[in-house]
């Protein structure tokens, strides 16, 4: 094959020959041998890879590999690099016992994974170098891969930067959730409304999923419950869960490496199928639909991310995928627990797992389940066992968010887990009682069943009474958690609540994403910060250098530039690169209000159309994010901006003056871009909405500056930033508390301020949709009548702020130093601080350090493979 040894300087029919009999002439160095294709991190060694896997598993050669195919083969040689170190830790943690995270999210978006992976490895240099001696651009094989749809918006990312930390501080760990088939959709734009596509991002494969098929659990749903007492002495109560159908879950694996050594952990996904993909009798039957209904049946269950829960079968489908992902991760850690000790009496101590979010919070009945009904555990010991193993953490204020099960259906698909859940609950007020004598009212509340109305099971109360630690995801947050939404849980147990703020990594969002920036970084202050942000803070005293700052916004420019192709690829606009970039992009919801924006850029077009002469910035104002199928006036807001943006775009006099983007099918990918390209970021929720956010914290970080309110995380940022670094606007929470208490209405806001009147009456009055008034009348009805998040009452806050901003973006100078310090003072928000407080203050747990060695003679005898079948 003289086409591979030209290009690569290597023979492709050279083979590994061993002889003899078990481990006798294995060459024991053979994983970690010097420049080996399958684990150096040379260029040649990786040159020598990518041919090895374009013809051996690709089964292509280079004359004829497309673009896809040298990605695949870049990737897959990547991933051997990743599975040396995953072996050893392994191998490792198995001799160690260390005691693991095991992290349950219902969403990770962790976005491509070769860019990232060769950032951890440290060779994305090596591997470009290696591309242009093929004549190839790694950074066109980058853009190959596609988006996991593995999760939606900031929970999901959220759960992905820390599993990038855990990994980078070396922290045994496992992440548990579902493997989506289809993700959530695949948003695009037309007419101007939102619409939802499939998401094929399996359609090909993943290079990173490692199929386990033999780690496999048969999961139970719906039928009925038998009780019968044991014959013994102690007629003990046993409880045989006889379920409707029985749904199969597997497992599929994916390495996530630390960043600079030599740990990756485990992304452990589940899927659904049959336990009997076919009936062969129905088929010969005829009944062919028959055949297969079964499978089909079962593998609904991870097709999509968040049915659709406007209807009854959407509820239901949900609470079983939340159901199915629990019981496989909960049963596979008593499999690894098992492996080691004889029963499950120290479970609590092999493992702790953190709950994100209300999501996985069936798990604490299930544990229940598990160790009483399956193997034969006293309550009381499993009890013990379950509230040392779990901590939950809240990341919501909303009460729909909440999540709660109406009672029917939550008995019906889980009848064993409503005894469960009524037996945890009679316990637990008995508790209540005790602390809390005679007041009636506080049982109410606190009861895991909801007695008011429509009965519910609430999930949130579950997470709280079965776990041993509950967090919020900011300093506000966990504050409002413990006044206000989980008061009475507080009150009677103020040792279990502690507040840990939210990070984000840098070597997704900082390294890779903008790589001209983090040189810049690195030549001014060495590359310790990658590990260490809070070495970012020596940037403070170049913020005055002019040649500075004159580079840095040189970079900025760059990254403008760059955003800017990559929207005139996906939306089909071009924008002007001297404007402001004015960016919101996170998921699409009245609390996150990008309705507001929407009202300061009418305000913006009125007041430049009816004085031409005045002196603003000019903006580009990009918007991003993706609705929820059914939630209508979320749908409608996306609609509005394109309205605006169309007749904006139109209008000749706005040139270079204001412009409005909609950027469609916001994701992981295409952030990679928006980040380092924004000048202004907005986080704009009403006081006390907001958890955290953790977009505010990658703005930040690539020096984009924020206006915002006090809300989440934002109120964090400007402490760290200094306030005069900070746009705020808007009320606070005892503001915002006072004007609910004595009566909001909005009309009378919307009656008092006549260019308020302006703005709502272009939207209402059909301006922006060619004299229709009916399509956003539901919207301003909604407004003027209920405005639920106050925008109208935060409205002429806003428009001052942003006239401070358009003065403060006109003198560049000023604009440049307080990006830099934006960016000096972003170190607190790095996941690995936040994972470091998880492990010190919650987890106990400490780092196990992996070393690349050889293999020894030990370590090559087959054992288990030679003592039978498994």
């Amino acid at each position: 094959m003289a086409e591979e040894r030209c290009c690569g300087g290597i023979d492709m029919n050279d083979k590994t020959k061993a002889e003899g009999g078990q481990g006798a002439a294995v060459d024991p160095g053979f994983l970690t041998g010097p420049e080996d294709r399958r684990t150096g991190l040379g260029v040649d060694a990786l040159k020598r890879a990518l041919l090895d896997k374009l013809v051996y598993v690709q089964a292509r050669f280079p004359q004829v590999a497309t673009r896809r195919d040298c990605f695949l083969a870049l990737a897959q040689a990547v991933r051997d690099r990743l599975l040396q170190r995953w072996v050893q830790t392994a191998r490792t943690y198995r001799d160690r016992g260390s005691r693991t995270v095991c992290y349950m999210s219902a969403e990770f978006l962790i976005g491509p994974q070769l860019g990232n992976n060769l950032i951890n490895l440290g060779i994305y240099d090596n591997a470009r170098q290696a591309m242009k001696e093929f004549g190839l651009d790694l950074e066109l094989l980058l853009e190959e891969e596609g988006e996991p749809g593995l999760g939606n918006g900031g929970l999901g990312r959220l759960a992905a930067c820390y599993l990038d930390s855990l990994a980078t501080l070396e922290i045994p760990a496992i992440g548990y959730g579902i493997r989506y088939e289809f993700g959530i959709f695949t948003q695009a734009i037309r007419d101007g409304w939102q619409v939802e596509l499939t998401d094929k991002w399996l359609r090909s494969g993943s290079p990173w999923l490692i199929h386990r098929p033999n780690i496999a659990f048969e999961i139970k749903l719906g039928g009925r419950t038998e009780h019968q007492y044991e014959a013994s002495g102690n007629r003990r109560l046993r409880v045989q869960w006889i379920p409707d159908k029985l749904v199969r879950g597997t497992a599929w694996d994916m390495p996530v490496l630390g960043y600079g050594v030599n740990t990756p952990n485990r992304l452990r996904l589940w899927s659904a199928e049959a336990p009997e993909a076919f009936d062969f009798a129905a088929f010969n039957a005829g009944d062919y639909d028959q055949a297969v209904d079964a499978q089909i049946s079962s593998e609904t269950i991870t097709k999509v991310l968040y049915p659709n829960d406007e209807t009854e079968a959407g509820q239901q489908l949900r609470l079983e995928q939340q159901y199915f992902f629990v019981s496989c991760s909960l049963q596979d850690m008593i499999r690894l627990q098992l492996q080691r000790e004889q029963n499950l009496d120290h479970f609590d101590e092999k493992f702790v797992v953190q709950l994100n979010d209300t999501h996985p919070s069936i798990a604490v009945a299930e544990l229940m389940r598990l160790l009483v009904d399956e193997y034969a555990m006293e309550w009381d010991q499993a009890w013990s066992i379950t509230r040392r193993t779990f901590a939950y953490t809240n990341h919501t204020l909303l009460p729909e968010a909440l999540e709660k099960w109406r009672l029917e259906l939550f008995k019906r698909v889980l009848p064993r887990h409503f005894e469960i859940i009524c037996e945890i609950n009679e316990r637990f007020l008995d508790e209540v009682r005790i602390h809390f004598p005679f007041d009636h009212d506080r049982l109410r509340r606190m009861s895991l069943i909801d007695e008011d109305g429509a009965r519910y099971v609430r999930m949130a109360h579950l997470a709280v009474v079965g776990s041993f630690a509950v967090n919020g995801v900011a300093a506000l947050h966990s504050e409002l958690l413990k006044s206000d939404v989980l008061r009475d849980f507080h009150e009677m147990w103020p040792e279990k609540f502690s507040n840990k703020t939210n990070g984000v990594t840098p070597r997704r969002f900082v390294v890779l994403a903008n790589p001209a920036m983090s040189g810049l970084i690195d030549a001014t202050i060495g590359k310790g910060w990658v590990t260490d942000m809070t070495r970012l803070r020596e940037l403070e005293r170049h913020a005055d250098d002019p040649a500075f700052r004159a580079e840095w916004r040189r970079i900025k420019a760059v990254n403008k530039e760059r955003l800017a192709r990559e929207i005139a690829r996906s939306a089909g606009v071009e924008v002007d690169l001297e404007t402001m970039f004015d960016v919101q992009v996170k998921r699409i919801h009245e609390y996150k209000r990008q309705h507001l924006n929407l009202l300061h850029v009418v305000s913006l077009y009125k007041r430049l159309k009816d004085d031409p002469n005045l002196e603003v910035a000019p903006r580009t104002v990009i918007f991003g994010g993706k609705a929820a199928p059914g939630y209508f006036l979320a749908k409608l807001m996306i609609r509005l901006i394109t309205a605006v943006a169309d007749l904006i775009g139109r209008d000749p006099a706005m040139r270079g003056k204001l412009q409005v983007v909609f950027y469609p099918n916001y994701n992981v990918k295409n952030a990679h871009a928006i980040f380092p390209a924004a000048d202004l970021s907005e986080q704009i929720s009403l006081a006390g909405k907001e958890a955290s956010g953790t977009g505010n914290m990658k703005f930040q970080m690539n020096g984009a500056l924020t206006i915002g309110t006090l809300d989440g995380a934002n109120v964090e940022i400007r402490e760290q930033v200094g306030e005069e670094n900070f746009f705020l606007f808007g009320m606070d929470v005892p503001q915002v508390k006072e004007l609910r208490r004595t009566g909001y209405r909005p009309r009378a806001w919307y009656e008092a301020n006549p260019h308020l009147q302006e703005v709502i009456d272009l939207i209402a009055g059909g301006f922006f949709t060619r004299g229709d008034r009916d399509i956003f009348k539901p919207l301003v009805e909604h407004l003027l009548n209920h405005d639920e998040y106050m925008l109208l009452a935060d409205f002429q806050s806003y428009i001052d702020c942003q006239e401070r901003v358009s003065a403060s973006y006109l003198d560049a100078e000023r604009w440049s130093r307080m990006s830099i310090l934006n960016v000096a003072r972003s170190g607190f928000f790095s996941s690995d601080r936040a994972i470091q407080e998880y492990c010190d203050e919650i987890w106990r747990v400490r780092p196990v350090r992996i070393e690349l060695s050889d293999l020894s003679g030990e370590d090559l005898q087959f054992k288990r493979a030679a003592a039978g079948p498994d």
